[in-house]
């Protein structure tokens, strides 16, 4: 048991001081306007190279990415109903898509698909 905390320490030191020597070597010290500017062929930017966007578009795309996984989790389901007992695996799907609907449901009673705003 001595052993395990003995080398647990000596991994988390180790672990400690990478942190410590990556973060010294990598600061930038040499802090510049025309290097912090975003570059344009030479010339001064003309506007700001921050464009403010819609977070709506973000929104829909993380719903798109879950309800993408979900359905990648649910595509299995169907080849393994010949192996599997047909009322637990009835039972596990409805369950799923119930929890998928109660989701869905949720999203779209909080606005978050309402393209109005």
């Amino acid at each position: 048991m001595f052993i395990t905390l003995v080398i647990s320490m000596i991994i988390i030191l180790i672990a400690i001081l990478t942190m410590l020597l990556s973060s010294m070597l990598s600061k930038k010290t040499f802090m510049d306007r025309e290097k912090n500017s975003p570059f344009e062929c030479g010339f001064d930017p003309i506007n700001s190279s921050r464009l403010p966007f819609s977070i709506q578009f973000f929104l829909i795309a993380v719903i798109f990415l879950i309800f993408d996984v979900e359905i990648a989790l649910l595509l299995p389901m169907i080849m393994i109903m010949k192996t599997s007992n047909f009322i637990t695996m009835i039972s596990t799907i409805l369950f799923f898509i119930i929890i998928l609907l109660l989701g869905l449901y949720h999203e779209w009673n909080m606005g978050a698909l309402n393209w109005k705003y």
